[in-house]
């Protein structure tokens, strides 16, 4: 059925924390969107408005790559992510396109989170 409805409209991707879960998503979506769509544990304190790090996560190098370069106030705010690499990126500032396809997204061991009482947002 899922082929049916794939038509190459789709993009599938692995999303890998504890276990990999694949992923499909329309062109244009967030990471941090599809992420949340999939209840997938990437929290987005901030709703996507690039205002924190808790959306990070970690690409392929080939991925990351071909990506276009984050601006500086993502840079600035991946400095504050827990143990960023040099393939990290932000959820909310990577959208879907065919890049990602057959692609992995790790999620990272832990995330700096804004709340000290462990309280996860919920997406709106």
């Amino acid at each position: 059925m899922l082929k049916k409805i794939n038509d190459g409209k789709l993009i599938n991707f692995i999303f890998l924390d504890k276990t990999p879960k694949e992923v499909f998503s329309v062109p244009g979506k967030t990471l941090l969107e599809v992420a949340h769509a999939n209840k997938i544990d990437l929290e987005g304190a901030c709703e996507g408005s690039l205002a924190c790090s808790t959306c990070h996560v970690i690409l392929d190098k080939k991925l990351y790559q071909s990506l276009e370069e984050p601006s500086d106030r993502e840079y600035d705010l991946l400095d504050q992510a827990f143990m960023p690499c040099s393939t990290s990126r932000l959820g909310c500032q990577v959208k879907v396109d065919e890049r990602l396809r057959n692609s992995t997204v790790r999620l990272p061991r832990a995330t700096r989170n804004m709340a000290v009482d462990g309280f996860k947002p919920q997406p709106h």
